[in-house]
This record gives structure tokens, C-alpha cells and sequence, in this order.
């Protein structure tokens, strides 16, 4: 016998977890392809051989493409009134679902012989392919949360499990992809090998037929040493990374074809737009007085550190595993490692900030990750690579740790940002601090790794000759790099939160007790 259904008010099946599965199934698709930036750069840096500087340029370029394209494409959505049998949010997912099936891949094509030129048209159209495709079903799908539910409890419970959703889709892309697309050589007892090794123009091929430690020739099943570092050659494998891009297509394909058929709509879908409407907008004044903010000026940089550390970084920490640690394909294990500590404050997190403070408990935060930066500039310095291995890895749990807080309230302390522009200059004005704060994290995402591209080339990588060719001494320089990133963010995030930010705890009391009288005055 069937199980009968619960119905609300309405008529509609009353919301409950099946819902809420549903809805982190879409972000489990949305992140099949989004987690897949972390890899665009190593691609294009490591296997397509693309010269620093260039791409460095190439990914500027797509960021302000990435910047347009959101609003756009969302105003698209929203004056677009034609009548669909499932609803005007569910069709432009599906429409957005079915472009990522071959969208993701198409940065992804494997021609490392091509022409500069080609290369840079191969990234630019595949790159604007893949993000208009993604827009399409990420702007729908995050406003569809206001249409599943008008209740605001509900909602938290369904932005809850998007965060869970979010964080199995990136398991895939960030842990085990790297696994897949990276492989150890070892001889095979013929030189057929040598074909299958990316060897860069100018190194003798002979040379990696003999084993530069022993002076001999190699036997089968012998680890392939690099004659430059003399550390077990490591080559990422072009071909199968575009394929694993189809695959997590299809499965991203799949959890949103979930979503859209287990899902609820119960809010008339005309009711919620994805671009809120705005008055003239006046970006100088904007900026003036988003500037006078000074919790939002503070959680702003702060936002920008984390982002500096946790996005800039990333080619800088694959290249230094490819290179020195000699385990690319060990990379994302080993990151996820030292940022799972940032979860750990999430059943705390609301005991901590109602006897700490929202402040007080991040500032010491940062301090946990000022140490860990320090930790990681100490592991270059140490010569044995297992024992620096495990100093990196301590230092990046506590820079993990140092995090969690901060990753808990960073909207909260936005939120009291808000609310302080109306203590101190009467008016709320939320969108102007909304859209700056988010046009300066966006511009940390995009132009942080950019401009880490080029402190690379400085410090002595060399696009054409692969993780294979790199000198040891530039192998350490990137150890130093990570290092001094992950310095560097903590350090800002400090200089924000401890410095600049001045809402502490009884600040804020004052401030929403204040707030509280006068909207009472008002309401009488």
C-alpha cells in the first residue's frame, strides 16, 4: 500500500527531507564543475606548457568575463516570461545541466602542440563556454531556495544542506581527481616509455634512461629519477583530465536531474528574481561611503586573506607537491587534511560567539593562523622532504584551525556591518555593502592567482619545461611561495579582523540595544 503524503495548506507535499536532499544534490552538480578551476591553471601551466605571464593575462581576461556574465545572464532570466511546463528555474537548470555534460571539458582539451595562438583562443572560448554554461544552472539554482519554502527556518535547513552538498562535490575534483590524472613512471624494460614522458625541449631523453643515483641502467619496475632533481619523474596525464571532466559532467548531469524531478516548487516562481532591482547606482559614492564602514572595510580584507590563502595558492601547492614533494597526486588528500580542522568549530560555533563574541573568538583565530604561517615558512628549510612534509602539514592544520571561526560568522559579521551603517549614518544600505564586499572577494578569487602566476616565473619556473625540467632550486622556491602565501593571508586576516573591524562584543551590544530603542521610537 502506497504511504500517503502530507500535504500543507496549499495543497503541496509538505516540506521535509526530501527536499532538502534534493537541494544538495544540486550543488553536488553545480560543483562537479565549479571545483574543476582548481585544475585549470595546472593544466594549462603543466601540460598545455602555457607561458606564466600569458595565462596570468588569459585568466584576468575570463575573470572579467566571469564578473559580466552572472548579472547578465540572471536579468536573462528574470525577463524572461514564456510559460514552461515545469517552471522557468527548473528549464534554465536543465538547459545549464545539459551544456556542463561537454562544458566542463571544453577548457580542458588536450593540443599541447598547438600554436600560442591557438592555445590562447582554446582557452578563452572554452573557458567562457564552460562559465556561461555553469551561470545558466548555478544563478536558478541559488534562487531557488526562496521557492521551494516561504518559511525562513526551512530555508536555513535547505542552505545547510547546500553547504553539505557543496562539500561532497568537492571531494571529487580536490581529493581524487588528482589521484587519476597524475602517475609515477616507472620502466617498463623497453624505451617505449620515454614517449609517454612529457620531456621538455632541450633535455637529453637519454638521460632518463639511466638512473642519475647509481650511474646504471634501469631495471623493470625501477622508479624513472629525474636526471635534474634525481626525485621519481611524475608526468599529469593531459588526455584523461579533459575525460574525467566528461565523466563528472554526466555525474553532475545527474544529481541535477535528481534535484529538479524530487524537488518542491511551492512559491510562485514570479515572485523571486535573481537580480534584485536597484536604484542608480553611483559607484564612487558607493565606494565613499562603504569606505567610512569600518566592519565592513575590516571583514572585507579579512575575506580577501582567506581567499588569498585558500584560492592564490593552489597551482603554487601543486606545482611545489609535482616538484618537491614529488606526490601531485597525493595534493588534494593532503590539503583536505590540513583544512577539515575548519569544520570542527560548526556544533560550537554558536556557544563560542554568545560568551566570546564574534570578534574576539576570530581574532584569536587569526593568531592560530599567524603560527601556522609561520610553521610553513620553517618546512623549506628542512632538508629531509618527510619531515618537511609533516612540518607543511601541521602548519596547514593550523592555519586550518585558525580559519573555522572565521569561516563560521564571516556573513554574520557582515550582517553587523550593516547594521552598524545604520547606527552610526542612519540608513541600512544593504546593497551597496553586499555587492562592494562581494566585488572585492571576487577580485581576490580571480586576480590572486593571477598575479601568483607571475611571481612564479620570477622565482624561476619555466612553463616549457614541465614539472619534469624544473630546477631543484625552483622546486624550493615554490615551498617558499606557498609558505609566504599562506604567511601573508593569515597576516591580513588578522590586520582585518583585530585592526580595522570594531564591532567587539560589548560594541555590538550598545549597538543593538541603540538600534533596538530607536525602532521601537519609529514604530509608535
Amino acid at each position: 500500500m502506497a504511504k500517503n503524503v502530507q500535504l500543507d495548506a496549499k495543497g503541496y507535499r509538505k516540506f521535509g527531507m526530501r527536499d532538502k536532499i534534493a537541494y544538495a544534490a544540486g550543488d553536488f552538480g553545480c560543483n562537479m564543475s565549479f571545483a574543476l578551476k582548481a585544475t585549470v591553471q595546472t593544466f594549462w601551466l603543466v601540460y598545455m606548457m602555457m607561458e606564466t605571464g600569458l595565462l596570468s593575462i588569459l585568466l584576468l581576461l575570463v575573470q572579467i568575463w566571469d564578473a559580466v556574465n552572472d548579472p547578465m545572464i540572471g536579468t536573462m532570466i528574470d525577463n524572461d516570461h514564456r510559460k514552461y511546463k515545469h517552471g522557468k528555474f527548473k528549464q534554465y537548470i536543465f538547459i545549464g545541466a545539459c551544456g556542463l555534460l561537454i562544458g566542463g571539458a571544453a577548457v580542458f582539451l588536450p593540443f599541447p602542440n598547438a600554436s600560442v595562438v591557438v592555445k590562447a583562443m582554446l582557452f578563452i572560448v572554452g573557458y567562457v563556454i564552460w562559465d556561461a554554461f555553469y551561470t545558466v544552472a548555478n544563478v536558478p539554482y541559488g534562487s531557488m531556495l526562496s521557492l521551494v519554502t516561504e518559511d525562513a527556518g526551512e530555508r536555513a535547513q535547505l542552505s545547510t544542506w547546500r553547504s553539505i552538498g557543496s562539500m561532497f562535490g568537492n571531494i571529487l575534483p580536490n581529493v581524487i581527481l588528482p589521484m587519476l590524472i597524475w602517475q609515477k613512471v616507472f620502466y617498463d624494460g623497453t624505451d617505449s616509455f620515454l614517449s609517454k614522458i612529457e620531456i621538455p625541449e632541450g633535455v637529453d631523453k637519454s638521460q632518463f634512461l639511466t638512473n642519475p643515483l647509481t650511474g646504471k641502467g634501469y631495471e623493470v619496475g625501477e622508479a624513472v629519477l629525474s636526471p635534474i632533481t634525481g626525485k621519481q619523474v611524475e608526468m599529469l596525464l593531459g588526455e584523461r583530465v579533459f575525460f574525467a571532466a566528461l565523466v563528472m559532467g554526466v555525474l553532475g548531469f545527474i544529481a541535477f536531474m535528481f534535484m529538479l524531478k524530487t524537488i518542491t516548487i511551492r512559491v510562485d516562481e514570479n515572485t523571486v528574481k535573481t537580480n534584485e532591482p536597484t536604484e542608480k547606482f553611483n559607484i564612487f559614492q558607493a565606494f565613499g561611503k562603504f569606505m567610512k564602514n569600518r566592519p565592513a572595510v575590516g571583514a572585507t580584507l579579512a575575506a580577501m586573506g582567506m581567499f588569498l590563502g585558500m584560492n592564490a595558492a593552489t597551482t603554487a601547492n601543486t606545482i611545489m607537491f609535482a616538484t618537491y614533494f614529488n606526490m601531485a597526486s597525493l595534493s588534494g588528500l593532503v590539503q583536505m587534511i590540513g583544512f577539515l580542522p575548519m569544520f570542527i568549530f560548526m556544533p560550537f560555533i554558536t556557544k563560542i560567539v554568545r560568551k566570546y563574541g564574534k570578534k574576539e573568538a576570530s581574532v584569536v583565530g587569526t593568531i592560530v593562523s599567524i603560527v601556522g604561517g609561520v610553521i610553513m615558512l620553517i618546512f623549506p628549510m628542512i632538508n629531509d622532504v618527510n619531515t618537511s612534509l609533516v612540518v607543511y602539514l601541521i602548519g596547514l592544520c593550523l592555519f586550518g584551525v585558525g580559519m573555522g571561526v572565521y569561516t563560521c560568522v564571516s556573513w554574520a559579521l557582515m550582517a553587523d556591518a550593516i547594521d552598524y551603517n545604520e547606527w552610526k549614518f542612519g540608513t541600512r544600505e544593504e546593497g551597496t555593502v553586499y555587492s562592494l564586499h562581494s566585488f572585492f572577494r571576487k577580485l581576490a578569487q580571480g586576480v590572486g592567482p593571477s598575479v601568483v602566476l607571475l611571481i612564479m616565473g620570477a622565482l624561476g619556473y619555466v612553463s616549457s619545461l614541465g614539472t619534469i625540467g624544473q630546477s631543484a632550486e625552483t622546486a624550493k622556491n615554490m615551498c617558499w611561495l606557498v609558505g609566504g602565501l599562506y604567511m601573508f593571508s593569515a597576516i591580513v586576516q588578522f590586520i582585518g579582523l583585530a585592526v580595522v573591524y570594531n564591532l567587539d562584543k560589548k560594541t555590538l551590544e550598545t549597538m543593538n540595544t541603540e538600534l533596538a530603542e530607536r525602532h521601537a521610537a519609529s514604530a509608535e
